[in-house]
Parts: structure tokens; C-alpha cells; sequence
């Protein structure tokens, strides 16, 4: 196993390295060779196993040969990387609290089949003897390899990544304490140029001190209206080259970009079409964006539903629905700032956090969510930087939290006719909204994260040379 290494240059210019396992190495065989080229390749879980030995104790054992022989925490993202705990046992000659004082565990995932487990005969495959009994047992899940219990009983802190993420974890996990440490977004990196221009005009420091962000009620109107009005600009300027049916920028643009897992119910805008239709004539557009797993037949099947109600709604009402393809990096940035509203319907409680929300509040653009990950906090936080669809979590006998279809379709259209519609026909009050959402930018982002994970995880408030700024 070899390693590419990539520095990111901060704001301050200070440099962190990032290394990249690969076994692209001359000398390994063509399988092996090849086993670090797919991140998603599920053709057998030998091949699982494989690559998160290479993450975990390849991961360990690189930042040694490296030189990096004091090392106070190792922070684990998921159970992937658990197998860093066999090379941390090892290294610890067998104490287990040893290895507890070294790690911080992440989980990401709100639902037990989203976790890794391995079947145990093929731990012994791939370990042969060197799979230490304690080890194994600590990992142990009714027979099989449970690799977030390695990473939950081999650690000293555990989070979830969102206050209600960590309460469902709690709930999974009852045997550990978890915390909570909700996620941010990098706000230098999804800021629209409009808007950094604004920003920098307004608060010369808001790169390294984004709580200042939290005053976006004293952003000059016509300065927000220019900026995002710019940024609609580009993105239909765009679309008008990559698709046959042209938006229109008169209309409020409705946007939808992410993972096409089944959970996110992209089609719940479409449950009562002719509803929509009905609404949504003269008044909106939507633009949906995103990928599935190629070998997700069920997510493929929702990209194809969404292409029949596109055709189904302008043969009808001449609504238009735009697929965008080829969805990256680069378009996500387009989307996230230069539509109007930002629209995500999942399952309850299936949303760990989620942050595309995040980034499009940051720009001006109104969230229209299911109260779930991060919006659950941010509407809380503040009412008037988007809409909730449906109830928040406060009453767990509230049938509206049930995930029921007709009944979160009809909160979808009822905000869409008798909120959003009237709301941005008021130009003054959907600026004035604009402005909330982006004070949400003041908390929900990376540098409020990070030093949670400094003070929670990393136990690094009052060590140098640790500067810790409240």
C-alpha cells in the first residue's frame, strides 16, 4: 500500500496534509492493484473486508511510518475505518484502555442496516490468526463482525452529527454514550461569488469569523436582490444549454440535487400530480439534479419517474421539471445558490444531518423541508429562513410524523399555494426572509463544527497550541 499525498492551504496559510491510500504499486498483483480503484465496488464483502483493512490498518500503520508517533487522537468517521483498532490494539501490546484514550468515533448513519457487519468465517478468511479474541468479541453482533460496535466500544467519545441523529444513535447504542456535534458546510467554498462580494463588503472578516454572519438582517436590499438575481441568471443561463425545455426566470425556481436513495422521496412532489399541476402553473418550475448507484435499480427507477411526471406536467399545465445531467461539484454550486427555493422530503429520521440545506440557506435560498437532520435545529433556530413541512419531532404520537404520503404531499402543496406563492409575490418580505436564512450560515458551518470537535472530541480547549475562539 502506497499513498498520494494533497495539502489544503488554509485561510492563514497554514498547510494540512491529506494522504490517500492506493495499491495502485508496481509489484502488487492485478486484483490488488485494482482493489482501491472502485470506493463503491460491491461485487463480493471479501473485497470490503479488503479495502477496510487497507483504510483502517493501512491508515495507522502510514501515519507511523510517516513519523507521526504521537498521535493523541485518532477520529474515526463511520465504521469503515474500524479496523484501525486491530493496529491500535497491537501497538498498545493488548490494553484496551489504551486504545479507548486514542480514538473519537463518528456515525453518519441513522438506520442498523446502513452498518457495516461481516460474516465471522470470513473475518477468519481474510485475518486468518491475527484477529485478537477481545477484539472480536467487542465487535461481536449475534454472530457477526458489527464494525461500528468495534468502533463504539473501542472509543472515549461517540457522536452523531446532529442533535437528532445523536438521540437515535442513543437509541441504537444504548450501551454508549453519544453526543451530538451537528454538521457544517465549508462557507468559503460554497459561497456564490455574488455573494462573497457582499460579504467581504459588508464584514471584511467574515471568512475566519462567520458568526458574523448572524447581522444578515442589516444586508442592504437591493445588494441581496442584485447578488441573487445574478446567480438565478447563471444557472438558467446554463440550463438553457444543457436542456430543450428553457426555464423561465420570471417563475420561482424550485430545487432538488442529491443522492437518489429511496429515503429522500424525490417523487413526493409529484404523489397528487394534477394538484400540483394546478398550483404550480404560472407560478413555479422545478429543477432536479443528482445520481444513483448504477447498480440501484429502485434509485434509477426514481430519476425515470421524475423524467414521465416532467412530461406529464407541461403537456398538461406547461409546468416544466428539468433533469440536469451529469451532476458534480461544479453544477451543485450552481443549484444550491441560484434557485429560489431548496426543496428535500425525506423520510423522518432517516437524515442523519444533511447539508445541502445549509449551503443553499448561506446563499439566500429558502429551505421547504421535512423537519429532519439539520432543519429540525434550523427552524428552530429560526422560522423565517424557509418553510417546515409538517411537524417537528415534540409529539411522537402526532400521526402527521408518520412518513404517510397523502399526508406529506398535502403539507408539501398547501405550503407551496398558501406560503411560498403569496410570500414571493411580496418583494419586500422574501428578501427580508432571504436575509434569515443566511444567518443560519452564523451557526451551520465548518468552523463553528470544528471546534466543537477541538473542545468535545479532541479534548483540545485549553492545550497549545490549540487557539480556541468561542
Amino acid at each position: 500500500v502506497s499513498a498520494w499525498k494533497y495539502n489544503v492551504i488554509g485561510q492563514s496559510g497554514h498547510i494540512l496534509p491529506i494522504y490517500l491510500l492506493t495499491t495502485d504499486v508496481e509489484g502488487n498483483e492485478p486484483w490488488m492493484k485494482n482493489m482501491t480503484g472502485s470506493l463503491y465496488d460491491s461485487t463480493s464483502r471479501w473485497n470490503r473486508i479488503v479495502q477496510e483493512m487497507i483504510l483502517g490498518i493501512g491508515g495507522v500503520k502510514l501515519l507511523k511510518t510517516l513519523g507521526y508517533n504521537n498521535i493523541q487522537t485518532y477520529h474515526l468517521n463511520e465504521g469503515h475505518g474500524s479496523f484501525a483498532m486491530v493496529e491500535l490494539y497491537d501497538m498498545m501490546d493488548g490494553n484496551i484502555e489504551k486504545v479507548k484514550e486514542k480514538v473519537a468515533f463518528t456515525t453518519h448513519t441513522p438506520v442498523p442496516a446502513g452498518h457495516d457487519r461481516f460474516k465471522q468465517d470470513l473475518i477468519n478468511k481474510v485475518f486468518e490468526d491475527r484477529m485478537p479474541t477481545e477484539v472480536r468479541k467487542l465487535a461481536d453482533d449475534n454472530g457477526e463482525f458489527n464494525m461500528t460496535f468495534l468502533g463504539m466500544a473501542l472509543s472515549r467519545y461517540r457522536n452523531g452529527v446532529a442533535k437528532k441523529h445523536g438521540e437515535i444513535s442513543r437509541k441504537m447504542f444504548p450501551q454508549y454514550k453519544i453526543d451530538h456535534i451537528t454538521n457544517g458546510v465549508h462557507l468559503p467554498f460554497w459561497v456564490s461569488k455574488p455573494f462573497r462580494k457582499m460579504f467581504s463588503r459588508k464584514w471584511p472578516s467574515w471568512r475566519t469569523n462567520p458568526s458574523v454572519l448572524q447581522n444578515a438582517i442589516e444586508i442592504d436590499d437591493l445588494d441581496l436582490y442584485d447578488a441573487h438575481i445574478e446567480n438565478k441568471f447563471n444557472l438558467i443561463s446554463y440550463q438553457k444549454g444543457h436542456s430543450w425545455n428553457l426555464l423561465d426566470e420570471e417563475l420561482i425556481t424550485i430545487g432538488f440535487a442529491r443522492r437518489f436513495a429511496t429515503y429522500k422521496r424525490a417523487v413526493l412532489l409529484f404523489h397528487d400530480i394534477d394538484r400540483l399541476g394546478k398550483i404550480a402553473q404560472g407560478h413555479l418550475q422545478f429543477i432536479f439534479a443528482g445520481k444513483a448507484h448504477p447498480k440501484d435499480t429502485m434509485g434509477k427507477d426514481l430519476i425515470k419517474k421524475i423524467h414521465e411526471a416532467g412530461e406529464y406536467l407541461y403537456d398538461n399545465y406547461r409546468v416544466k421539471v428539468v433533469m440536469m445531467e451529469n451532476y458534480n461539484m461544479d453544477l451543485s454550486h450552481m443549484l444550491v445558490s441560484g434557485v429560489d427555493v431548496w426543496l428535500n422530503t425525506p423520510n423522518r429520521y432517516r437524515e442523519a444531518s444533511g447539508t445541502s440545506g445549509m449551503k443553499a440557506a448561506l446563499n439566500g435560498v429558502l429551505n421547504l423541508s421535512v423537519q429532519d437532520g439539520w432543519w429540525l435545529e434550523g427552524y428552530k433556530m429560526n422560522k423565517l429562513a424557509g418553510w417546515a413541512i409538517g411537524p417537528d419531532d415534540s409529539n411522537p404520537d402526532d400521526p402527521r410524523i408518520s412518513n404517510n404520503w397523502d399526508i406529506d404531499s398535502n403539507e408539501l402543496y398547501k405550503k407551496l399555494e398558501e406560503d411560498v406563492i403569496p410570500t414571493y409575490m411580496n418583494h419586500d418580505e422574501w428578501i427580508f426572509r432571504q436575509k434569515n436564512a443566511i444567518s443560519l450560515a452564523a451557526y451551520f458551518n465548518t468552523h463553528r463544527m470544528c471546534m466543537e470537535y477541538a473542545e468535545k472530541a479532541y479534548n483540545l480547549k485549553k492545550q497549545r497550541p490549540w487557539k480556541f475562539t468561542p
